[in-house]
């Protein structure tokens, strides 16, 4: 993974990176997470309508600036070529999936076609790397505890079935981790099932806790 920042401002909460995604300052692989977690709770669409309206009414107010050879710029933008098509992907885009539609297209694979590979005893992960991020889909057996672990950058997690928790609360379908070098966590899937998720990283994980217990996860 090439290590870079997720943005030039630091991102801290849920409704912070919305603000980014409005402002379309996210890298690809977190915008699709953000698309995501809107298709899978659509009624947080209200915010990003909420945050869009805000920004056009900033744009409003804004003094008009002139703009130098108008006829020239108008003609690039009406020229330029339409934005490249992921044909890793178009087998892949159906109106229903175990994935959000947006995952489908990034990665090219649904949940029955991932080619998973086991990382640890229990925890199994489909890694690449998009738009300077480290991109990867997650499956964690049911009650696996994950190593305890710190952000050397961002870490964004999007649950798609199953739950986890952690030392700041449960994370259910639909719902965005956001995790930085502030939070320090070992995330447990919930006993009753396992739990899948889509991470998006822009720098490693470095991990904490007693040797013991960095052991007794790793070996689960």
């Amino acid at each position: 993974m090439t290590e870079t920042v997720m943005v030039h401002e630091h991102i801290d909460t849920v409704d912070v990176l919305m603000a980014h995604y409005v402002a379309g300052s996210l890298p690809q692989p977190a915008r699709v997470l953000v698309e995501s977690h809107l298709e899978m709770k659509p009624d947080h669409r209200l915010l990003v309508s909420d945050l869009e309206s805000l920004a056009g009414e900033a744009l409003e107010q804004m003094p008009e600036a002139a703009i130098g050879d108008r006829a020239t710029r108008l003609a690039a933008v009406f020229s330029s070529a339409p934005p490249a098509e992921n044909h890793t992907a178009t087998n892949l885009r159906m109106e229903k999936g175990f994935f959000p539609k947006a995952i489908r297209d990034l990665v090219g694979y649904d949940l029955d076609t991932v080619p998973w590979k086991t990382k640890l005893p229990g925890f199994k992960q489909y890694s690449t790397d998009l738009d300077g991020c480290e991109v990867s889909l997650m499956w964690i057996k049911a009650g696996r505890a994950l190593p305890a672990h710190t952000h050397k950058g961002m870490e964004l997690t999007l649950i798609l079935d199953g739950a986890f928790s952690d030392s700041r609360g449960r994370f259910g379908p639909g719902d965005i981790s956001v995790a930085d070098e502030s939070v320090d966590h070992r995330p447990i899937a919930e006993k009753n099932r396992p739990c899948v998720a889509f991470s998006v990283l822009d720098a490693p994980i470095k991990l904490t806790g007693s040797f013991r217990q960095i052991i007794g996860d790793l070996i689960g």
